[in-house]
């Protein structure tokens, strides 16, 4: 007797149904609990400051997130935490050019491997760094600035948010660039301290984010910004004049920020929290948000295009460690 299409089928037990792959298939329940954002930094910082709004707005695109600050040995304890987790996209990591480069290049013991234990999911934004005085000191450009330092030789110092910092490597090429050897650096445990001493003028210069509460002391005078790192004019303060338009184009670069997660998590959930992710990025409020708090979103991103983008810090900043002979730990 001829068996029906019905009774070949119950015989193969469906094996004529679609394949559905693994990874498909947890993509397709993902998420189903809240996902965990690592945060390598304590509260406060330039990442935290990013990272909670993003939680919060994506809630309704991707569900439940848990911000969890693990600072410590320059991000290394937190993003090692994502390194070393579950590959299913609930432990993921805000991390970015900081994370990486400290990692890479300025660990003689590194706690991971940035380039093989982390998969790049997008890039969230960028952020730019300014060289600012303060007020008592009458300088209104950069060049002016190398004047004032080489008239008062051993006098001029600069703060920064720790050894290793994007801000210290920009610091630490500016007096390369501009050939003043002599501009002490003083390193900060974090933002905070660097912008309190500043104001209060207790150090004349800083390398500080360009952040609201940055650009709003400029405005009102309690600082004065000579120069952003930027490439282009800030969209939040395009007065500002931009490092190429003050004369030292070799020291323009922007930090990147973005989310990773643990090698090995399937690609169909990574393309969901980065298509969540880019359809947040790409509405007017967010990047009006992004812009109030220093930071540009970066909707077009993917997971190669961040991975590239890595990978490119790492050689910008490569020649002015090896020369310096840097290492934190």
């Amino acid at each position: 007797m001829q068996k029906s299409r019905r009774d070949i089928l119950k015989l193969l037990g469906g094996a004529a149904a679609p394949l559905v792959l693994p990874g498909v298939a947890a993509a397709q329940s993902y998420p189903d609990r809240p996902i965990r954002l690592v945060v390598p930094f304590p509260p406060g910082g330039a990442y935290d400051s990013l990272g909670r709004p993003w939680a919060e707005r994506i809630k309704p695109l991707l569900g439940s997130i848990v911000v969890e600050n693990i600072g410590g040995a320059g991000a290394s304890l937190g993003a090692s935490t994502v390194a070393k987790a579950r590959p299913d996209g609930y432990t993921i990591l805000l991390g970015g050019t900081l994370p990486h480069v400290n990692e890479a290049l300025l660990k003689a013991r590194p706690l991971y491997d940035p380039n093989k234990d982390l998969d790049p999911i997008m890039q969230l934004a960028v952020g730019s760094l300014c060289v600012a005085v303060h007020p008592s000191v009458h300088v209104k450009s950069l060049d002016e600035l190398v004047a004032h330092v080489k008239a008062n030789p051993g006098k001029i110092s600069y703060g920064h948010v720790g050894v290793g910092s994007t801000n210290h490597l920009v610091g630490e090429l500016f007096k390369s660039v501009a050939g003043v050897p002599e501009l002490a650096q003083i390193p900060y445990r974090g933002a905070g301290p660097v912008m309190t001493d500043l104001v209060g003028g207790q150090i004349p210069m800083g390398v500080v984010g360009c952040t609201a509460q940055s650009l709003g002391l400029h405005k009102s005078g309690g600082l004065r910004i000579l120069a952003v790192t930027s490439a282009t004019p800030l969209l939040a303060a395009p007065d500002l004049p931009t490092v190429a338009q003050a004369g030292f184009p070799s020291i323009a670069n922007e930090s990147s920020y973005g989310l990773l997660a643990p090698a090995g998590t399937p690609k169909p959930i990574i393309d969901k929290i980065a298509s969540a992710s880019r359809a947040l990025l790409s509405t007017p409020e967010y990047q009006r948000l992004m812009i109030e708090t220093g930071f540009e979103a970066t909707p077009a991103s993917d997971p190669e295009s961040f991975r590239k983008v890595l990978a490119d810090a790492v050689k910008f900043w490569e020649p002015l460690v090896t020369r310096l002979g840097l290492k934190i730990d």
